[in-house]
């Protein structure tokens, strides 16, 4: 069969140059074109938050529900919330007002008698619950996170090899959403260079030495695996050789996006997905240490940390997190700094005991680089064993509604519907 011929209408050959070029952006726009149709047939969707009021009986386990340890994580926000001006947006899309529409709901709240036993009739009277959904999507990922342990020195010496480094100063952390509505809740980072901002080096640059000889270095850990994690859990308490230890929190981030180098283990065959949690990957990278460090540097997201000296670490709203009750949100699309009620399971990473209901009252408090989507959250389960094994080994479906002060729930209400 002869084969078709096709004549481009140029009037001499095409350089080789000229040709992938030309080949490039004929294939952007065929990718382009085919995401256009597939986003008009509703095969493409962006995420979009809505909300649903619905009544206190509609959220799963609220009758039954154990209020124990709340009232610590709801004072630590509303203490922060009677700081800020009354004008002051509390993030996310605008669902949330400002301080001052929160200011006289913790007023209220900080001065209830300690103890969790008014706390539900509290939220009945005060707040009005809405559940949060992703365009008509009520369910989305609910994963854990926990504050790392790790063996550390203050001098570089065997087998303290690994660096923990501070923020470098002329790292510049941009807010997007300042400059542009459209894009809240998006940042970068880099370095000016000639009155540009650029690109901070990747992960492989900063192991490769970019940051070498400039006294940056906070600790040396003894595990490169123990600060990849520390990396992805943003908090950890470091055994220093003297015997004292350091707590460190995160400081900054170097621009990079997140990448999962789980999903890249179950893309190669390495981990079935069923398997999958922290604590696979941990076993991967322990098991093949000629791989672990190119494994790793997929993940081109490097974290800056801090030394800290409260009891825990501190969330992205600025206050100390609470084991099991505070929780990190995509700030793009949720504020930080209010009560919601999360329904999802949660088992241990050891597969010991099956998967068992969670249905808390919890604070969002912080954020993450892989918390993506107005449905989307990681559950905090502070230090220790039995925190790395919850949240190792928590992946659920899950569903969130947000507790909005009656006199804002209103004016929601009352706006005309598009």
């Amino acid at each position: 069969m002869a084969m078709a011929s096709f004549r481009f209408p140029f009037s001499r050959p095409l350089s080789r140059k000229t040709w992938i070029t030309t080949m490039v952006a004929g294939l952007v726009l065929v990718v382009v074109g085919t995401l256009v149709w597939l986003y008009e047939r509703g095969q493409v969707t962006e995420d979009n938050l809505n909300i649903r009021a619905v009544s206190f009986s509609d959220l799963p386990g609220w009758p039954e529900a154990d209020y124990t340890g709340f009232r610590a994580a709801f004072v630590k926000s509303c203490q922060k919330i009677a700081t800020l001006p009354a004008t002051r947006e509390m993030g996310g899309v605008g669902i949330a007002g400002t301080a001052g529409d929160w200011q006289p709901l913790c007023e209220a709240a900080l001065a209830l008698p300690p103890g969790p036993e008014l706390l539900q009739s509290f939220f009945e009277s005060h707040t009005t619950p809405f559940q949060i959904l992703n365009n008509t999507e009520e369910t989305g990922l609910f994963t854990g996170y926990y504050e790392a342990s790790l063996n550390g020195s203050r001098t570089r010496q065997a087998p303290y090899l690994t660096p923990l480094y501070l923020r470098p100063p002329e790292l510049v952390m941009v807010d997007l959403g300042q400059f542009r509505d459209e894009l809240k809740g998006q940042r970068i980072a880099g370095s000016v260079v000639g009155g540009n901002l650029v690109p901070y080096p990747d992960r492989t640059g900063i192991e490769g030495g970019a940051l070498a000889d400039r006294a940056l270095e906070l600790v040396w850990v003894d595990s490169a695996i123990d600060a990849f994690f520390l990396h992805i859990q943003g908090s950890g308490v470091v055994e220093m050789d003297d015997g004292t230890t350091l707590r460190v929190g995160y400081a900054a981030q170097n621009g990079h996006p997140y990448f999962a180098i789980g999903r890249e283990l179950i893309d190669k065959g390495y981990v079935a997905k069923e398997d999958m949690s922290m604590q696979a990957i941990r076993d991967w990278l322990e098991q093949n240490p000629d791989k672990a460090a190119e494994l790793m540097q997929k993940n081109a997201s490097y974290v800056f940390f801090r030394e800290l000296s409260g009891d825990g670490p501190v969330g992205a709203q600025g206050v100390e997190l609470t084991a099991e009750r505070s929780l990190a949100v995509d700030r793009k699309w949720l504020p930080l700094g209010v009560p919601m009620w999360l329904s999802t399971e949660v088992a241990p990473a050891s597969g010991e005991m099956k998967s068992a209901p969670f249905r808390h009252l919890m604070m969002a408090q912080d954020t993450g680089g892989a918390i993506r989507g107005p449905v989307r959250g990681d559950v905090f389960w502070g230090h220790g064993d039995h925190a790395y094994e919850m949240s190792g080994g928590m992946k659920s479906d899950g569903e969130i509604w947000i507790l909005l002060p009656k006199s804002l729930a209103a004016k929601l209400l009352q706006r005309p519907t598009s």
